[in-house]
């Protein structure tokens, strides 16, 4: 399944529902006389910066609503726990982000959710335990290590996809996740993944801020770190 193209029809549905909303409230505040001025096109913004509003609310409506989408589709048994743990565990980086962005206006996404009406349990909880349920939450900070580690392999391999290739880009994220695989105990100490990436950090080291990666170093670094990705993802479903 296609998470991608999901997200775009959820960002275009939040529009349509605020749109609708504000018809709603037109109509019910309206009496029987015609009045054609009710016809008229609503706006949803007048400016530059009522249009980020709302692009910003359809970002986040988004993100929840693909969660709530890729919940169920692992309940039902429609994606892989690999393509579940990757996909949810990039959502929730991304709400992390878009919630940022609203947090002004809505103190909570449970406020957000009430007001949109989303109806979206298993997103909710999902956010509330900000894991994907294939990583078991009982390891002390072992599951928070994992969680760290997908997040941050899933938002480098992004990045790289996007063409950063700017060495302050790259290099603190890369930096993170060598240290997160550090301190994951579980992971042993020939681990490919910790070579390859450390490989990589000290050529970024060696390197200075404004330097930039060539076309086939992206393209190196890509594929070592799909294939790390890889090997951790099975190092733990064989766990």
């Amino acid at each position: 399944m296609n998470w991608n193209l999901l997200y775009n029809w959820n960002y275009q549905t939040k529009q349509t529902d605020i749109q609708n909303f504000l018809y709603s409230i037109i109509e019910m505040s309206s009496n029987q006389d015609n009045r054609p001025e009710l016809y008229e096109e609503v706006k949803l913004y007048h400016n530059a910066r009522e249009r980020e509003k709302y692009d910003n609310m359809a970002d986040l409506y988004a993100v929840i609503n693909t969660l709530q989408q890729l919940e169920k589709a692992y309940i039902r048994d429609c994606v892989t726990p690999k393509e579940y743990t990757g996909a949810c565990s990039k959502l929730l980086v991304q709400y992390k982000s878009a919630f940022r962005q609203v947090k002004e206006e809505f103190p909570t996404v449970e406020a957000f959710v009430r007001k949109y009406r989303l109806d979206c349990p298993a997103a909710l909880e999902r956010i509330k335990e900000d894991r994907p349920i294939t990583i078991k939450d009982d390891k002390g900070n072992t599951s928070k290590c994992i969680a760290d580690i997908v997040s941050l392999f899933i938002t480098i391999m992004d990045r790289l996809r996007l063409n950063f290739k700017s060495v302050d880009e790259l290099q603190p994220d890369l930096r993170d996740l060598a240290d997160t695989m550090n301190r994951l105990s579980i992971l042993p100490s020939d681990f490919e993944g910790k070579e390859k990436v450390g490989e990589w950090l000290g050529t970024l080291n060696s390197m200075q801020a404004s330097d930039q990666l060539s076309d086939a170093q992206v393209r190196q670094l890509l594929f070592d770190l799909e294939s790390s990705y890889s090997t951790f993802s099975k190092l733990l479903h064989n766990s």
